[in-house]
């Protein structure tokens, strides 16, 4: 089978599933990603039988030249902003060749979204199938027009590889000695809500006991966050470095303003963090059971976010571990595996039609 990705930016989740594709299902992959302006510096390594295309060096034209000449059994697109991208989409769908888009926004009903789902028979045009990331972009998908045959779930997947292996590696010595540690790792941007968390953390004085605050990641709030007293800045760091921090940490906290997924949650469960995250992360409801392996509060509520980070401060370390656990446990939902099965699954299902 051979696959093509019209892509966004190629993270190290979307490393772990591509990994699954090629050792299980595919026999060649290719993806055109965006190579410029991107989110994060994160660098891929190169895999067997995965060709990488950078999205600034192929036009349109390009685009669709080389789709014709791989001549592809199924195409995945990630996006509707990029124009080229859709112009494909849509000749792809003439030929019949399934075309699957992802969905890893929320359904708000903003006048917008509701404008937007009264003409999704265009964009029925361009996608044959969704493939959602959990079930509040189920919801989404069904308002702009999708069948439940037409939808697929595990779009993402951390590498469970890694994450795994971060846990197996702590376990002892949280046994022994718990970390007293505070993490937030992502972008440096209001977004995220990283100065709801420095705010928070001000506000917790005394209360804050023996632990630790630490930020690991880039943005334009960078300079804002170095101008703060009691918190510690570290610059962004690929996965490999990244594991040696997650063993040094106690709580992962993803304040974010708006978050439609997550994938970060699904990787720190995995790593056996328990979590703190707002009521915005659309990957909460899968990966967070509230007073189990965490606590999620009130988006943009100081107070709010304060009782869920003392509610953690004031846990005993033994019982901080079984939240550990229970955060593990529940990062195994989903793996690269399943989440490369559910894409295959659409090309297996046309088939039998």
């Amino acid at each position: 089978m051979k696959i093509v990705y019209l892509y966004a930016e190629v993270m190290g989740y979307t490393m772990a599933t591509i990994r699954e594709l090629i050792d299980r299902h595919v026999a060649e992959l290719h993806i055109v990603h965006l190579d410029s302006k991107k989110l994060t510096p994160y660098k891929y390594q190169n895999a067997n039988n995965v060709t990488f295309y950078g999205r600034s060096a192929y036009s349109t034209a390009m685009i669709k030249e080389l789709v014709s000449r791989v001549d592809p059994d199924l195409v995945v697109v990630s996006g509707w902003q990029d124009r080229g991208y859709l112009q494909v989409a849509r000749l792809l769908r003439k030929k019949g060749i399934p075309v699957v888009t992802g969905f890893d926004d929320q359904w708000h009903g903003t006048p917008r979204q509701i404008a937007a789902s009264y003409f999704s028979f265009f964009l029925k045009r361009y996608f044959s199938h969704a493939w959602v990331s959990g079930p509040y972009q189920f919801e989404f998908a069904r308002r702009m027009g999708f069948n439940k045959d037409e939808i697929v779930f595990n779009l993402y997947s951390a590498d469970l590889t890694l994450f795994n292996d971060v846990y197996n590696k702590a376990q002892h010595n949280k046994q022994s000695n718990y970390p007293h540690r505070f993490l937030f790792v992502g972008r440096f941007e209001k977004i995220k809500g990283v100065d709801l968390l420095v705010e928070t953390w001000n506000s917790l004085g005394d209360k804050r006991k023996d632990w630790e605050l630490h930020f690991i990641g880039d943005g334009s709030l960078k300079s804002y966050l170095k101008a703060q007293t009691g918190i510690t800045i570290s610059d962004f760091m690929q996965p490999n470095r990244l594991k040696d921090e997650i063993l040094g940490a106690g709580c992962f906290i993803l304040p974010s303003r708006k978050e439609p997924w997550g994938v970060v949650i699904h990787e720190f469960v995995a790593a056996g963090l328990p979590i703190i995250c707002s009521d915005t992360c659309g990957a909460a409801p899968v990966f967070l059971i509230h007073g189990l392996n965490g606590f999620s509060f009130k988006s943009e509520n100081i107070d709010s976010l304060s009782r869920q980070m003392l509610n953690i401060i004031n846990t005993d370390d033994q019982e901080l571990c079984k939240m550990s656990e229970h955060s593990h446990g529940l990062g195994q939902q989903i793996t690269p595996a399943m989440s490369a099965a559910s894409l295959i699954s659409i090309k297996r299902q046309t088939a039998a039609v």
